[in-house]
């Protein structure tokens, strides 16, 4: 099954982001141990700025586990073959041209010569709170969180452009998520799947999200700095 197959199918899933910059060696062993017998359904690897050389992360964590490792890049420094699949973002809430299209075409002849499987996502950057690394970086603003109506219409001409998920993102570190209202009308408007991610910090919170329409969350701070957290939350999942 493709890793987007898995994403699409029914119920509701749980990926755990790995920052390479943040973790040592044996915190991100850890991480893999607890996602494994959590049943953690994938793990993206990623980050806004990474001198950790990504290729090794990726190598620890497919030697130690047979949960699909997908790319979720911040960078075009962070490619690499030996990962499953790529979320090949294309960051719709904003308007730098080398986040919705530019660094795609520098990138393409590389992905081409690889056995990723490259998965089309409109990543949309909703406020949460806190200046976040994303927004910095990108040198875009992310959507108001009380503009319902602006983020819906994000995601319904990402969905019209092609990308095959919707991503919802407040930022790592965030210290709102994403509203429900939101997550639910978005749900409600769209035929792809919904991933959302950032300030998701409990399992009650988890909870709400999935039960808002979320078919995915994607936590990683909140295991960073607890990875028991990574069962709590997999326990919510398994109410659905």
């Amino acid at each position: 099954m493709t890793c987007y197959n898995k994403i699409s199918a029914p119920g509701k899933k749980m990926a755990i982001l790995i920052d390479p910059d943040k973790l040592s060696v044996q915190a991100i062993l850890s991480t893999v141990y607890t996602a494994n017998e959590a049943g953690v359904q994938m793990i993206l690897v990623g980050g806004s700025l990474m001198s950790t050389r990504i290729d090794s992360t990726i190598e620890i964590i497919k030697k130690n586990s047979d949960i699909p490792v997908v790319l979720f890049p911040g960078s075009l420094m962070q490619l690499s073959a030996k990962a499953d699949a790529l979320l090949l973002l294309s960051l719709v809430s904003g308007r730098n041209p080398e986040y919705l299209i530019g660094n795609h075409v520098l990138a393409a002849p590389y992905i081409r010569t690889t056995n990723l499987e490259v998965i089309p996502t409109g990543y949309i950057l909703i406020q949460g709170g806190n200046v976040t690394s994303v927004e910095y970086i990108s040198n875009t603003r992310p959507i108001p969180a009380d503009k319902k109506d602006l983020i819906v219409a994000t995601a319904l001409a990402s969905e019209m452009l092609g990308h095959k998920l919707i991503y919802l993102e407040a930022g790592s570190g965030a210290k709102i998520h994403v509203s429900l209202d939101v997550v639910s009308e978005v749900k409600r408007r769209i035929s792809i799947p919904l991933i959302v991610g950032g300030g998701i910090t409990s399992s009650t919170i988890a909870d709400e999200i999935l039960e808002a329409g979320a078919d995915m969350i994607v936590v990683g701070t909140a295991v960073e700095k607890n990875v028991e957290k990574i069962n709590q939350m997999m326990a919510a999942i398994k109410n659905y």
